[in-house]
């Protein structure tokens, strides 16, 4: 029985910095099949390398909710800063991907997508709740849910539901068992989150300002039961670094930007400005 380790990473988010110490992270383990679970632009100040990056590491990438709004056919003409940086073949690029992908490891069905079955904003996190925020709309509070067979990714009630199910946006990672299934999310590796994170002075805030990802190991494309696992890397980056490729370039809401890398504290990015 061979085992074989999948990276499987989220929200990007146009950190480079980040995204290339997960990938000597990834390197350093031995681990060749990369997946990502989309957001790789918006925030950041290269997402035009972390487009060119994932395009070529990666074996599967999916779309998120921001790559889809930067990258839309009638995007083009909102003058997004993302949109103008990445530029339109990259643009078409991200706007092709999938919105979920399917693979069998060590016997189960594992189902990727970057937030949901129904929408690519939806909002789980089984920590905090969002009723009152406005993510209140979007909130999916039924774990159960997220193993739907959905209109959304082509799928119907004849097709089998996935024993595991990975997804990222929240940028909070977790690993969960809910009615024998296994529910996972990588985080970011731009933009890690910590919910309860308020006082920017808080020393200890930098522990949870690592970049993250998930690593799934089994035997790959293998529908016999057999040993699986599943293990949260945390991976600490040069933030400084990063830090000033953001002040010296043209970004919109720097300010907004770099309190949230320095710190894993939410926050909002105005409309209409990325």
């Amino acid at each position: 029985m061979n085992l074989e380790k999948v990276a499987i990473l989220s929200d990007i988010h146009g950190n480079i910095t980040a995204l290339n110490a997960v990938l000597d992270d990834i390197k350093n383990r031995g681990i060749n099949r990369i997946f990502t679970l989309g957001d790789c632009v918006v925030k950041g100040a290269n997402p035009d390398l972390v487009i060119d990056t994932i395009r070529q590491k990666c074996e599967v990438n999916l779309l998120g909710n921001c790559d889809y709004v930067i990258c839309k056919p009638e995007s083009k003409e909102k003058n997004f800063w993302t949109r103008n940086k990445i530029g339109e073949e990259r643009a078409k690029y991200l706007a092709s991907l999938p919105i979920y992908y399917d693979f069998y490891i060590s016997g189960h069905l594992i189902r990727l997508f970057h937030s949901s079955p129904f929408r690519l904003d939806a909002i789980f996190n089984p920590m905090f709740s969002n009723e009152g925020t406005i993510y209140s709309g979007t909130e999916i509070k039924d774990p159960e849910l997220l193993f739907k067979n959905t209109e959304f990714i082509g799928k119907s009630i004849e097709d089998k539901e996935p024993d595991v199910v990975g997804y990222g946006h929240s940028h909070t990672p977790c690993i969960l068992r809910f009615k024998n299934k296994t529910i996972f999310n990588p985080g970011s590796v731009g933009f890690p989150v910590e919910m309860l994170n308020e006082d920017e002075n808080d020393k200890s805030n930098k522990f949870s300002t690592l970049a993250s990802y998930i690593i799934v190991e089994g035997v790959y494309n293998s529908k016999e039961l057999s040993s699986i696992s599943f293990n949260l890397v945390r991976v600490p980056y040069d933030i400084e670094k990063e830090l000033k490729i953001i002040e010296e370039s043209d970004v919109p809401n720097k300010d907004v930007i770099m309190r949230s890398i320095k710190n894993a504290i939410p926050n909002n990015l105005p409309k209409n400005k990325e």
